[in-house]
């Protein structure tokens, strides 16, 4: 792999977290090995003399500060706490606290620990709407609870809106520096965001429609074992629109024939918990096209993953029939 996670950096991210491992209770010759790299890089480490394997994740710097992975932590806490979604709990280390660190060219790298969760990642096909139908259920629970939880003193978490995601201060990247992107596409994606910021702008972040989400609830973060779906991966958490949880669950498969079968399906099972009015239920194309344009952004600007190698410019012309689509729908 190039760029930032090249095989080299990697093993030295490795070998970082393994000087952790005491930390949790492990060996320092425990078994570590790769999971992914997105954001993050993630590990698996399995002791011989111990039970269970956890998770290691290793967190890119400049993204979260200690404070919003303690908060982070203190969110995924809380839900285990009151049975709102089946989720791995964060593990402490061995004097109780949660959050690790090391060193690693100057930078510090925060690396925090959870329980290894079973179950598979779902299949990008048809099959997918029964499980959407229960995804809807359970992001209700994490929507209703978010409204009643009364968040720690020093809770912080990043601002997913218009402006942190496609305007003058993107967090991920700004999406004109798309992979192949040409004049024309950069046109039409233009008028797309402006489009995107009137409506957003009108629909407004009133408390029935914008709070605390997971705001990664993608095929990747959900592991299935029979009927039960386990979320993962809260890393990317913060405050934003409700219904953006569904268009984020449909990253990099926007173009599926069946997205209309699972976007159906999510809201019937969202309304087995809670209301959600049609004025919520029409914005979906809009957060879909939301985040459409922020993943192809984040891929110019994370190109040295695996999932942005894979991707490439093939993702970029596939954002600008999406932007075309939705402008013939949307916003002349």
């Amino acid at each position: 792999m190039a760029g930032l996670y090249a095989d080299d950096f990697v093993e030295r991210l490795k070998q970082g977290a393994r000087s952790l491992l005491g930390e949790w209770g492990l060996s320092p010759d425990a078994e570590v090995t790769l999971l992914n790299l997105s954001e993050n890089a993630t590990f698996l480490a399995r002791d011989g003399s111990t039970a269970e394997p956890i998770v290691l994740r290793v967190h890119r710097p400049d993204y979260h500060t200690e404070a919003e992975i303690r908060s982070e932590l203190e969110w995924i806490e809380a839900l285990r706490r009151e049975d709102v979604v089946t989720t791995p709990p964060p593990l402490p280390r061995q004097g109780g606290e949660r959050i690790a660190a090391f060193d690693q060219d100057g930078e510090t790298r925060h690396v925090v620990a959870f329980a290894l969760a079973p179950g598979r990642e779902p299949p990008a096909d048809h099959s997918l709407e029964p499980g959407f139908e229960r995804l809807g259920a359970i992001s209700a629970r994490l929507h209703d609870h978010v409204q009643r939880w009364e968040r720690p003193a020093g809770f912080v978490r990043k601002t997913w809106r218009f402006e942190t995601m496609l305007g003058d201060k993107p967090l991920w990247g700004d999406w004109r520096a798309a992979l192949g992107l040409a004049a024309e596409g950069k046109a039409v994606l233009e008028k797309t965001a402006a489009v995107l910021e009137k409506k957003l702008a009108a629909y407004g972040e009133g408390e029935d429609r914008f709070g605390l989400v997971h705001a990664d609830l993608r095929l990747a973060n959900l592991l299935v074992e029979g009927d039960r779906t386990t979320v993962i991966d809260f890393d990317d958490c913060g405050f934003s629109w409700f219904v953006y949880d569904f268009a984020a669950a449909i990253s990099f498969i926007e173009e599926e024939p069946f997205i209309p079968a699972l976007a159906d399906a999510w809201v019937r099972g969202y309304r087995t918990v809670a209301p959600l009015g049609e004025e919520h239920v029409t914005m979906i194309p809009t957060f879909i096209m939301l985040r459409r344009m922020l993943l192809t952004a984040w891929i110019a600007s994370h190109s040295e993953t695996e999932t942005a190698q894979e991707l490439g410019t093939g993702y970029t012309d596939g954002t600008v029939r999406l932007a075309e689509d939705y402008l013939s729908k949307n916003g002349a």
